[in-house]
């Protein structure tokens, strides 16, 4: 039942959908109401518009840092549903699971967008790895001088956002730090004057250090993460105001959004760090600004009100949720939104039967919801209705198999199957030949995720 704060991001990008915390961590759902009523505006910004961003200024006579990034892992990433099978069912059924390998697809970024949609991450990180070779910034090149391109860029962007999504932290974090906050000469247009002589501004994208900016908090180092953030969120605040003598609205906007993101993951430390005055600072400064519109305040009030709820304020989580009533907001996304909503407040208040009947209306009205279900199969539980959770979650594993792959659902999963009985491993070894069939790669251990070291 664990509710999960803002997913970090920035606009929208071919990669971007990859960006995805691991269950550790808890946030605001990615598919929050927030997210889905601003992506559903798209702004058209010029290129200038999109890229303005600050070198650090260079002292007189001193030549510039350069960037001078490299892959640090000479050897691929393996499989390790293939390895688990192998364990529990012998080398015979492993050889007849056949996933995608960076061999297998066209070795470019069309390739590399191919493994990310089978949901082939290792394999994705090993195709990054070869494609940087070709920019020079391949194994072994770390600290050897290397040009930049947008291209590159996003390949290591790309990278980046797979390791996360993995759980390789160690390895993320160390080829990071050859690029700095990315803010040295060569990261930029007008270093490179003979390629890009009529553009200015940064080549790395804003998701690339907004990644950046967020990665101590995955690693245990919320502080840091927030000292980041703070950074970039003076620098967003400070191109929006630049953006307000453009009188071009979608500039405006478009920086907005980017500075109302970064806030996002600012609550996210706040969060992490317990610090709930500072969480509540910042998102009812946001929800004061006078820029939104009725659906964009009412999925800023559902937002506040989830904050309190994980505060412990259930009084002030209802008066913003009575807020959203009062919009007279009507949309399905907003219906689902407050079912979801005062089942929450139910559940805080440990009242499962009320609860129950909420999360099972927004599921009538959104059948197709993982979230919903794990609240109804969940609810169930708490009421002693283990093999109704248990069939909650298999019809919604059944109707959804891609997206139920994920660690959260399987270690729910399986947790109950330990719980119906002694003799779980069987149902447990089904779930493993649907995750292999799947091609999905998890973040955490497949053993701990299926609960497969255990005795059952």
């Amino acid at each position: 039942m664990t509710e999960k704060y803002f997913a970090g991001s920035s606009e929208p990008s071919i990669f971007d959908n990859i960006i995805s915390k691991p269950g550790m961590l808890p946030r605001l759902e990615e598919d929050s109401a927030f997210l889905k009523v601003t992506n559903s505006d798209p702004l058209t910004v010029t290129d200038q518009i999109r890229d303005i961003w600050q070198p650090v200024e260079q002292e007189p006579g001193i030549p510039p840092r350069l960037t001078m990034p490299g892959v640090l892992s000479v050897e691929d990433l393996n499989n390790p549903i293939k390895e688990t099978i192998s364990t529990a069912l012998g080398p015979e059924e492993a050889r007849k699971i056949v996933h995608l390998t960076c061999n297998d697809v066209t070795q470019d970024e069309r390739g590399l967008r191919k493994l990310i949609e089978e949901g082939c991450f290792r394999a994705a990180v090993n195709l990054t790895s070869r494609l940087l070779t070709m920019y020079g910034q391949g194994y072994g090149r770390l600290g050897q001088p290397a040009k930049h391109t947008p291209h590159s860029l996003q390949l290591w962007f790309t990278r980046f956002a797979l390791l996360v999504k993995l759980g390789l932290f160690e390895l993320c974090q160390m080829e990071c730090e050859a690029f700095g906050e990315l803010d040295r000469a060569d990261i930029f247009y007008e270093f490179y004057p003979e390629m890009y002589s009529q553009r200015r501004g940064s080549m790395a994208s804003f998701s690339f250090r907004l990644l950046l900016a967020e990665l101590p908090m995955y690693q245990g180092a919320p502080i840091v993460a927030l000292h980041r953030l703070t950074v970039l969120l003076n620098t967003c605040q400070r191109i929006e105001k630049l953006m307000q003598t453009t009188k071009v609205d979608d500039n405006l906007k478009f920086w907005r959004r980017r500075r109302v993101r970064v806030q996002h993951s600012i609550i996210n430390c706040a969060l992490i760090l317990k610090n709930y005055s500072m969480a509540k600072h910042f998102i009812e400064s946001i929800i004061e600004e006078a820029c939104w519109a009725k659906e964009e305040l009412g999925a800023l009030y559902s937002v506040a009100a989830r904050v309190y709820l994980q505060c412990g304020d259930i009084v002030a989580a209802e008066k913003r949720w009575t807020s959203i009533r009062k919009l007279g907001v009507t949309s399905q996304l907003f219906q689902v939104q407050e079912c979801m909503d005062k089942g929450l407040i139910f559940v805080a208040q440990n009242d499962f039967e009320e609860a129950l009947k909420c999360f099972q209306k927004a599921s009538s009205l959104e059948p197709t919801s993982i979230l919903i279900s794990n609240n109804i199969a969940v609810c169930l539980l708490y009421l002693g209705k283990m093999k109704e959770a248990i069939a909650t979650y298999e019809k919604i594993n059944l109707a959804n198999s891609k997206q139920t792959m994920n660690e959260n659902f399987l270690i729910n999963l399986c947790t109950l199957y330990e719980l119906e009985s002694n003799f779980s491993r069987p149902k447990k070894i089904v779930q493993l030949q649907k995750l292999a069939n799947e091609h999905r790669d998890l973040c955490m251990s497949i053993e701990v995720c299926l609960k497969l070291n255990s005795n059952n």
